[in-house]
């Protein structure tokens, strides 16, 4: 099974998004800072995740959800959680 995950970083609210086969071990990569384009940026919390059963479905979503239209999609679906981050 591969996983594709939004994380939000708690520090400044920005948005990182991957896709991996082990999601418990990837967010703890992340928050201890193993991965060079998140060092900076951690600690994280997965806020979104969808589940593939082929690999190729799985990159090609993440490439959907990094784009403009998939951006969207995730602001639309996430409505109401992104909603109550603008009244902080």
């Amino acid at each position: 099974m591969y996983y594709v995950y939004l994380l939000q970083s708690i520090s400044d609210k920005t948005f990182y998004t991957g896709f991996t086969t082990h999601l418990n071990k990837r967010i703890d990569e992340h928050n201890r800072r193993y991965e060079f384009s998140t060092k900076s940026k951690s600690p994280f919390q997965l806020i979104y995740y969808e589940w593939c059963l082929n690999k190729r479905d799985a990159i090609a979503r993440e490439k959907y959800l990094k784009s403009g239209m998939g951006k969207k999609y995730i602001r639309n679906r996430l409505k109401v959680y992104l909603g109550t981050l603008e009244n902080l």
